[in-house]
């Protein structure tokens, strides 16, 4: 399978992964045929690009950290909490009452058994789904990638069980906050800006009155948006004053929050926003943990299409653990932008006067 953008496709062309709506719910299954009218639905949906079969790259197998099953029941469990809050001001009182820190807990326990069972941890972030989506998506999505940096760094698993559920519901103070704000397209004003800065406080209150919600998955919601070097927000924290918690949820979030598509702009590719992560390090992010972000997440991920210097597109096909920014990749169409009959594959690793200059998306 392959990535490519929904703008290059025609009719017939047929999905290789499905297409998810707001609750993890499949909208367009594997192996479904894409019409005009299913292309020009994924359009008006905020989708910019799709998993497609190609008899060119059918062996590459683009897998989630987590089972489709999996990661349905992760954005239930968000959507159920955070549907409890907006229906009702006595929202932490309903949330004591559904067991919802012993849930994710359960959860937690399945998803780190499946990230352990991959051969390489790499985060790939392969699911498509819609815009109006995002905020469900993103907390998985955040969970997922803090978890991956924590597992390289040697977290044990009472660790990483706090700061998943604290990844899992990191936004949650954004539901106290107007949404013409949360969803405004353009800059928001100081006043505007003061009022979203308070999310953070906010999530952390609710967190806090959850008896079984620990205070260190509470600091996550607290802290995903204080800085290294004390630019960050609500409390200006510096990186000695921040929680390791605190410092991987920022990255993970950031991350996230660039390369996701959105009701009012598209996402950046992932090694734009892999370069900005690193481009903060010692000063937004912590060294360390940029780090490990660098060994978790693929910078090109599986299936991506990409623009080499000999003029040819290859797809990813292989990504090296030490050395993600050099991937295998196969050739699949030449100089002339011709598709060629017998493609090929290249180590970037061992042809090193071959670089990457772009990516098709």
């Amino acid at each position: 399978m392959r990535l490519a953008a929904l703008s290059t496709l025609e009719p017939g062309t047929v999905l290789a992964r499905p297409v998810l709506d707001e609750k993890g719910k499949i909208l367009l299954g594997r192996g479904v045929t894409l019409t005009e009218s299913f292309i020009k639905r994924l359009y008006c949906l905020g989708i910019t690009a799709v998993y497609i079969e190609d008899p060119m790259t059918d062996d590459i197998l683009v897998e989630d950290l987590i089972s489709e099953q999996t990661r349905r029941e992760a954005i239930e469990l968000v959507h159920s909490i955070l549907s409890q809050m907006t229906a009702s001001e006595q929202f932490p009182r309903r949330f004591q009452a559904r067991n919802m820190g012993v849930r994710m807990q359960t959860l937690f326990k399945d998803i780190l058994k499946e990230m352990r069972s991959h051969k390489n941890l790499t985060v790939n972030l392969a699911n498509i789904y819609a815009a109006d989506a995002h905020l469900y998506h993103h907390s998985v999505n955040v969970s997922l990638i803090a978890l991956a940096i924590a597992l390289k760094m040697g977290f044990e698993d009472g660790q990483l069980i706090h700061l998943g559920i604290g990844t899992l519901l990191h936004d949650i103070g954004k539901l106290k906050i107007p949404e013409a704000i949360v969803n405004k397209p353009g800059k928001l004003t100081p006043e505007e800006f003061e009022i979203m800065k308070s999310h953070t406080i906010y999530g952390y209150e609710i967190l806090r009155q959850q008896e079984d919600i620990s205070f260190l998955s509470a600091h996550v919601a607290l802290q995903h948006h204080e800085r290294v070097d004390g630019s960050g927000y609500p409390r200006g924290l510096t990186g000695k004053e921040m929680h390791l918690f605190g410092k991987i949820s920022a990255v993970a979030d950031v991350y996230e929050a660039l390369t996701a598509n959105r009701i009012y702009r598209k996402g950046h590719l992932p090694h734009e926003g892999y370069e900005f992560v690193l481009g903060g390090v010692g000063t937004y992010f912590d060294t360390e943990v940029v780090r490990s972000f660098v060994s978790a997440v693929a910078i090109y991920p599986l299936g991506m299409t990409l623009k080499l210097s000999t003029g040819e597109e290859a797809v990813v096909c292989e990504i090296p653990p030490l050395h993600p920014q050099r991937p295998t990749v196969r050739v699949i169409r030449d100089s002339k932008g011709r598709r060629i009959d017998q493609p090929y594959e290249i180590s970037l690793m061992d042809q090193l006067t071959i670089s990457i200059v772009g990516c098709k998306m």
